[in-house]
């Protein structure tokens, strides 16, 4: 598993998007004025960093000379942002600052992630969500009942297992020890998005 500083990790992301789209490279000075870069200097750093990281590698003599790695193509790697916490617990205020920008292999998912976010907390230990994990977050609104969400209810952030009855919602967690979430119907609720999968660091 890479992580990569965000910026690196939009210049990838900016290069695999022309390769896979176009079949071409950009060039240097397209890069830097995608990036706003005051001079090719400033992306071919970037792009030299990422040949360094093993993610990319450079055709010699060519101006778009630019070629992904083999291994990680279409479909294969997703680089995803770490978007902040969400908790399995007490719900949490939302924590939406980028941490950090992570390349994942895309079968460790159901369902293709938006983005991660960071587990506090222990009220899902028993559908194997513990604290520190990195949840994959597929974006949608909707959900079916028995579904994992990340749900938001009056601006805090939350991950649970999804029920909707006849005249209310619940947010269920799956530890004994914690108690249902009830939503009531003045309160602001949404789903942000489905549980797609999960990442262990260290």
């Amino acid at each position: 598993m890479d992580t990569l500083p965000p910026q690196r990790a939009a210049v990838l992301a900016f290069l695999r998007d022309r390769i896979e789209g176009q079949g071409l490279s950009p060039s240097l000075a397209e890069i830097a004025a995608e990036f706003g870069f005051s001079s090719r200097n400033a992306a071919h750093k970037h792009v030299q960093a990422l040949v360094a990281d093993g993610l990319v590698e450079l055709a010699p003599g060519q101006k778009r000379g630019i070629r992904l790695v083999g291994g990680r193509g279409p479909g294969q790697m997703l680089s995803l942002p770490v978007l902040g916490r969400v908790a399995a617990g007490v719900p949490i205020g939302a924590d939406i600052g980028l941490d950090q920008q992570l390349w994942l292999d895309r079968s460790l998912f159901s369902l293709a992630p938006d983005y991660l976010l960071k587990v506090q907390g222990d009220s899902m230990i028993d559908d194997g969500i513990l604290d520190g994990d990195l949840v994959g977050v597929h974006r949608t609104a909707d959900a079916r009942n028995g579904q994992v969400v990340v749900a938001r209810v009056d601006g805090e952030i939350t991950i649970k297992r999804f029920e909707r009855g006849h005249e209310s919602i619940r947010l269920l967690p799956r530890n004994p020890a914690h108690a249902p979430i009830v939503v009531e119907a003045h309160q602001d609720f949404a789903i942000e998005g489905v549980y797609c999968g999960l990442v262990r660091q260290g």
